[in-house]
């Protein structure tokens, strides 16, 4: 689509949207749409997209519509057209999503754009480089609530219907059609009247909603996410010299959402599951203040400007990643964001780069082929890479040159598209430094360096870089208590580096996780940082060590065995959150991944022994990741069913609890615990705990359930996140290549969303080699014929991972 999308990016101007929905049926929804345009040659042809409407007219007759487009022919100067059309609900999250909430039976009607997706809900030109206004109004049933982009104006009663009301938005600013959301149903909101001295009155509405069955939560959180959104918003419009561009600004939690969040103007959405039903983990917390100020930086890095096309994806993702755990940290006060990105993010980042499908962070405009292949690029190497690469860049130009550079672009761009040149020459407008070479180097080049440590005979540590990039970073030096003696700031480029004065100290580079490299130190600093891990004072050089380790097991430096015994003696006594729960992370995920089916019930007792310390000790804030952790891999039933029956036990720990019951035979807790949590999230926990019972009819029963199409996106995770259960290698070996072939074929007649959780729910457990090695047999086979784009690029990075294990 790239050329034709090129050409009619030329070709239109100064588009408007007036918009009609109608959401009061529980079949389809009703669109009228009148879309006014300009074009810069008078007697051309173009299209707009409309992807599954049906009574679809143009002007008041049938449309010329095929194939998801409308043609519009023999244009003039100016233009305006008028569509109507009856357009599907879906429950994949790809549209207008329609979710039933178990616990009370309330509808929600969510508009869940993105990419393509705004043209399965409204007529539009579908493409970022073309922005338009909106101005909507929605009729709804009267006990709803109606959010969207603009302000609201006003909301009246249908005359002669009492059941349905009609809501009127003002009109917005442009933005891309792949911005345009709204959302409805009966929810619960917490407002306030944010102060911003640009705004009319000086203020400006501000909101939190969730669904009614979830009012509990929200009350419960509700002080702390007005506190993050408003110390966000202040940051913000504090250090962007452009004004924020909105009305308002409204956060949801929205069921059916398949990304994280997303950032529609003025009204983000989150995934309901962010709001947690049980108290949330360090991490959660964590996650959720940096994804809050990570969609807020969206409204001026996205949607105030806003790529061209999708190889610049990373002009809208890499920044707001970067400015999430930054703003979380010094404004939002969760001062250690960057300990939870060098544990959990960054280490995504390596991963992804290390696979065939990696890219450079600002990739190549040709191998953008279509939205699919744009679809599978936001990434790890978008994101965490890419926040890894301009936190580099800040701590290379320094703060001050850094933010002149970000605010030229965003006030020579606003409410325009812009690409990565010309974010080039707003850097290079404010400082002399090579910022063109630098990006070569970061931006356009694959592949990450490694940060060695060597020594001579006089004992002398030498910093080498292997790779092409020069790092800006922080070097420490400890005795051999691992109690730190000496820190430094080194820029390390081709040459070594030689530090004659840290002679016989253990040197750690990158102690400050400035840059994107993985490091290797030498044998000395190696066996006193296995000695004394747990006594580094800084919790970020903590979780930097703990990653080198990881990757060192993952590399198959240090056997897994050890990996699981350094654990036991140095994860006991942490006391950071983030840091152990990150590290509990990943001794599930290497054991899923590396181990043999024989050694995991060994390694799984001594985690479960670990978050038992930590259940045990005391503290709440470890309390809280440890007893999930241990709840879902503890093999003591008697311990599992003592929690089960206490009352104070948290909600999310005890569905733990009955997974890990299921999955070791008995299910008898399924269907009590789903009587007393009839959540969304309880019937995601239900579904994941029948899938792992560990006999031959509940494996068949599940798998018909999983690929027989009726599923929707959460509801094939929880499924697929339950089947391939711990220690049930022999039992679901049967299902190893039908999770090929009947995925395959399921992707097939489905979209985007359902390719990418078919791909989530690949085969990660214990396995025999042999097993492994079929499983790799059949995802190879497969991928040398018609494989959908986004399950194509999923299967290949898991068969990258699974030949690292192999």
């Amino acid at each position: 689509m790239l050329p034709e999308a090129r050409e009619r990016a030329v070709l239109l101007t100064d588009v408007h949207t007036e918009l009609h929905l109608d959401l009061t049926s529980t079949e389809d929804f009703g669109v009228e749409a009148t879309i006014s345009f300009g074009c810069t040659r008078p007697g051309a042809s173009t299209f707009l997209e409309l992807n599954g409407g049906t009574d679809v007219t143009l002007d008041g007759a049938p449309a010329p519509y095929a194939d998801g487009r409308i043609a519009l022919t023999d244009l003039a100067e100016s233009n305006s057209v008028r569509v109507t059309a009856r357009m599907p609900y879906v429950t994949d999250g790809d549209g207008m999503t329609v979710t039933v909430d178990p616990a009370d039976g309330e509808r929600y009607v969510c508009a869940h754009t993105s990419m393509d997706i705004a043209q399965k809900v409204v007529p539009c030109f579908d493409q970022p480089d073309i922005k338009s206004t909106f101005t909507l109004t929605v009729t709804a049933p009267s006990h709803w609530t109606v959010l969207g982009n603009g302000p609201l104006g006003g909301r009246t009663s249908d005359e002669g219907d009492d059941a349905a009301d009609t809501w009127t938005f003002g009109t917005t600013p442009p933005f891309s059609s792949y911005l345009f959301t709204l959302v409805g149903g009966p929810w619960v909101s917490v407002t306030w009247d944010e102060p911003y001295a640009p705004a009319p009155g000086g203020t400006l509405p501000f909101g939190w909603h969730a669904r009614a069955s979830q009012g509990r939560e929200l009350q419960r959180d509700a002080e702390e996410l007005k506190r993050i959104t408003s110390a966000c918003f202040q940051h913000y419009t504090t250090v962007f010299e452009p004004d924020y561009p909105y009305a308002d600004y409204q956060q949801v939690f929205a069921p059916g959402l398949n990304w994280g969040a997303m950032e529609f103007p003025g009204c983000v959405v989150f995934r309901d599951q962010a709001l947690t039903q049980g108290t949330p983990t360090e991490l959660e917390r964590e996650w959720l203040a940096s994804t809050i100020a990570h969609e807020m930086a969206h409204m001026w890095f996205g949607d105030l400007v806003t790529m061209k096309w999708w190889e610049d994806s990373w002009l809208n993702e890499s920044f707001a990643d970067f400015m999430g755990y930054d703003v979380a940290g010094v404004a939002a006060g969760y001062t250690d964001a960057w300990t939870s990105a060098a544990i959990t993010r960054k280490p995504a980042g390596y991963r992804a780069d290390r696979r065939r499908s990696t890219h450079p962070i600002a990739e190549d405009t040709e191998k953008i082929v279509d939205v699919d292949t744009a679809f599978a690029n936001f990434d790890m190497i978008t994101y965490a890479k890419g926040n890894a690469a301009l936190a580099q860049l800040g701590h290379w130009l320094g703060e001050e040159d850094f933010l002149a550079g970000v605010n030229k672009h965003l006030t020579t761009h606003a409410f325009g598209n812009a690409d990565l040149a010309a974010f080039l020459d707003s850097l290079d407008s404010a400082t002399d430094k090579d910022v063109r070479g630098w990006a070569e180097a970061w931006l356009r080049a694959t592949g990450f360096d490694t940060l060695r440590v060597t020594r001579g005979d006089d004992g002398v540590p030498v910093l080498t870089r292997e790779g092409s990039r020069s790092h800006r970073i922080t070097v420490s030096a400890y005795d051999d208590a691992m109690r730190l003696v000496d820190s430094r700031d080194v820029l390390l480029g081709d040459e070594p580096l030689r530090l004659d004065d840290l002679a016989g100290r253990v040197v750690v580079p990158n102690s400050g996780d400035e840059t994107f490299a993985v490091v290797r130190p030498d044998e000395q600093s190696w066996a006193a940082i296995t000695g004394g891990l747990s006594s580094v004072e800084s919790q970020l050089t903590r979780a930097m060590l703990w990653w080198t380790a990881v990757d060192l097991c993952e590399s198959q430096v240090v056997p897994v065995a050890d990996f699981i015994a350094m654990a036991d003696t140095h994860l006991r006594p942490e006391t950071h959150p983030l840091v152990f729960e990150g590290v509990m992370r990943a001794l599930q995920s290497i054991t899923r991944r590396y181990a043999e089916p024989a050694e995991a019930a060994e390694h799984l007792a001594v985690v479960a022994d670990i978050a038992r310390g930590a259940v045990d000790g005391g503290d709440p804030a470890l309390a809280a990741g440890a007893s999930r952790v241990l709840a879902r891999i503890s093999a003591d039933r008697d311990f599992l069913l003592e929690w089960l029956g206490r009352d104070d036990v948290d909600q999310t720990v005890r569905w733990a609890a009955v997974h890990r019951l299921a999955e070791l035979g008995d299910d008898s807790w399924i269907a009590r615990e789903e009587q007393r949590d009839k959540s969304v999230s309880g019937h995601h926990a239900a579904l994941a705990a029948r899938a792992a019972v560990p006999t031959p009819e509940a494996k068949a029963a599940a798998w018909a359930q999983l690929m027989g199409g009726e599923l929707g996106s959460h509801e094939f995770d929880a499924v697929g996140s339950g089947f391939w259960g711990w220690g049930q290698a022999d039992l679901v070996r049967p299902y190893l290549s039908r999770y090929v072939t009947d995925g395959l074929a399921l992707a097939q007649r489905s979209g985007q969303a359902m390719g990418d959780v078919i791909g989530d729910a690949f085969p990660v457990l214990p396995l025999p080699l042999d097993a492994r090695r079929e499983l790799r047999t059949a995802v190879a086979t497969a991928l040398e014929g018609d494989v959908p784009t986004v399950l194509a690029r999923s299967w290949n990075d898991s068969l990258d991972d699974l030949d690292r294990t192999l």
